[in-house]
């Protein structure tokens, strides 16, 4: 099947948008964001603070923590302030969890809950907020879940953030990059977009050389990370993740295929170590900028 056969079975009108190589696609300076859960333990002020300090261009957030912030009196309004104050911009929220119930009853109720996280993340300033194809389960549709995402981008649109869908390595249903891409292509929307990941496209058994396909508008923000060579591949979860350059991904080639495409960033440092959650919070983002810095003047976008 040919690009423009593809694009004639999606009906997408901006389908063009999600697939093939960009013919004007320039040299460009990588955004690069942390994501929060790399420094867990930290306060969420203190979070923005670093991100800041440690030379990120933004900071990617969590709903619980936004949900958290207010719960315990503080502003969402305020908090944004003090992130653009900062210089940073949110690109992201994670996200609409269990947001693709299979029983039709339950679709009312988690819309709901989806609705009041993307008030969340339009508050605090998001671009964007990840929905999980969840529930997971070994059946889960494609086409189905086209729908269903549909559905939240639509919900998304009519509160002021766009929705984008994640794929996770290592769920049993929607776990690599082509499913993702599917979801958004057969979603019939023009904003569909994904969240990719590099320990995501490893452990799901996607690896890397289908992005050069891709155009970078189908990417909402890329997370960035590395993965050891041991344990190995298909037993590997998130705790196994490392920092950018320590592993064995081949990242360097990927950030040139990104800029290729045309993905401007931003690129989300992701880690889950609890070893680094005992560290300077400060020191634990400072050196991932580092790292990602290195890797990207390797690649030419620095």
């Amino acid at each position: 099947m040919n690009r423009r056969d593809l694009l004639a079975l999606g009906g997408l009108a901006g389908a063009s948008a999600l697939l093939g190589r960009r013919a004007d696609a320039q040299p460009m300076r990588m955004r690069v964001t942390l994501n929060s859960s790399t420094i867990r333990p930290a306060k969420l002020e203190d979070k923005v603070r670093i991100a800041a300090e440690a030379g990120y261009d933004g900071i990617e957030l969590w709903d619980n923590e936004l949900e958290e912030h207010e719960e315990a009196g503080g502003s969402l309004e305020d908090l944004r302030k003090r992130v653009e104050d900062r210089g940073l911009f949110v690109p992201n929220i994670i996200g609409l969890w269990d947001a693709m119930p299979q029983d039709p009853d339950a679709w009312p109720a988690s819309l709901e809950a989806s609705k009041r996280r993307m008030d969340r993340a339009v508050r605090v300033g998001s671009q964007h907020i990840a929905a999980i194809p969840a529930p997971d389960r070994p059946d889960f549709d494609v086409l189905w879940a086209a729908g269903r995402y549909r559905e939240l981008i639509e919900a998304g649109e009519s509160i002021g953030v766009t929705v984008a869908v994640e794929f996770v390595g290592f769920l049993q249903g929607i776990h690599t990059l082509g499913q993702a891409v599917a979801i958004a292509l057969e979603s019939h929307h023009a904003k569909a977009c994904i969240v990719a990941d590099t320990f995501h496209l490893y452990r799901g058994g996607s690896m890397f050389g289908g992005i050069e396909r891709l155009q970078g508008s189908i990417f909402a923000a890329f997370h960035f990370n590395d993965a050891p060579a041991d344990p190995p591949q298909f037993e590997q979860g998130d705790e196994h993740r490392v920092y950018p350059g320590d592993g064995i991904l081949p990242l360097v080639q990927l950030v040139r295929d990104l800029r290729e495409i045309g993905f401007p960033g931003p690129l989300s440092l992701e880690l889950f170590s609890r070893a680094l959650w005992e560290k300077d919070p400060f020191e634990v983002a400072r050196v991932g900028r580092e790292k990602i810095a290195s890797i990207l003047d390797e690649a030419g976008a620095g």
